[in-house]
């Protein structure tokens, strides 16, 4: 086991790094089995958000309006982690979207990672859940359940009692990340046009900020308005 980490979670717009975006990450630094520091922040992610993560996360469109874009986050949560390892509840869930981001910003963030969600399939067999906020309730930790900050807290509180119980055993040590992604372009000035006609011709409303899409997200944008209306320019 080792006693100095960052503990870090996300909070998105959804589960698939490749399409959802991030809209809350928090972190908290662990010097010598206690925590030093803490990170928080915001993510504009440049969409509305779908009722089922407002209902899941309490994180609303009024709280993200005037929040920060992910390139202006992500300097200072790579100067906070620096050269720590991460922690985290199925850390490769949250470290695939920071990848994504980062890579889109033409930043480098590679990463050794702890995943308290393994160690606890590997030595808890007989409970019924593996979730952070069942473990969580099942040792007494409080948590805040699905808001970035209080979920990363609560898996490195996690881990030291996991670590107490079955430290001498395998599967503390930290494993490489490993995450694949290419760089996104932006949007090209031709689909922005032609997204902005389709949208005026078809009085749509959308729920997503154009000039934030990628390549591929406009892309598809102009596919979904085509196929409902049966008609381009």
């Amino acid at each position: 086991m080792i006693n100095d980490f960052t503990a870090l979670d996300v909070e998105t717009t959804g589960l698939n790094p490749k399409t959802d975006k991030l809209i809350e990450i928090g972190a908290v630094k662990i010097r010598d089995g206690r925590i030093t520091e803490r990170f928080h922040s915001y993510v504009y992610p440049g969409r509305r958000l779908e009722e089922r993560i407002t209902d899941l996360t309490g994180i609303t469109d009024e709280m993200l309006k005037d929040a920060p874009q992910i390139e202006e986050v992500l300097p200072k949560l790579f100067d906070f982690v620096g050269e720590d390892v991460l922690l985290g509840h199925r850390i490769l869930f949250d470290y695939s979207f920071i990848k994504k981001a980062a890579v889109n910003c033409k930043m480098i963030f590679e990463k050794k990672g702890i995943d308290t969600l393994k160690i606890a399939r590997r030595y808890l067999p007989q409970l019924e859940s593996k979730k952070l906020t069942f473990l969580c309730e099942y040792f007494r930790i409080p948590i805040e359940a699905h808001r970035a900050e209080s979920d990363a807290e609560a898996a490195a509180r996690l881990y030291f009692i996991l670590a107490e119980q079955f430290g001498g055993e395998e599967g503390f040590a930290p494993m490489p990340l490993v995450y694949k992604v290419k760089k996104e372009s932006p949007i090209t000035k031709q689909q922005k046009e032609r997204l902005y006609k389709l949208i005026e011709m078809h009085k749509i409303v959308v729920d997503y900020d154009i000039d934030k899409l990628t390549r591929n997200e406009a892309s598809r944008m102009t596919d979904k308005i085509l196929a409902t209306y049966g008609r381009g320019l």
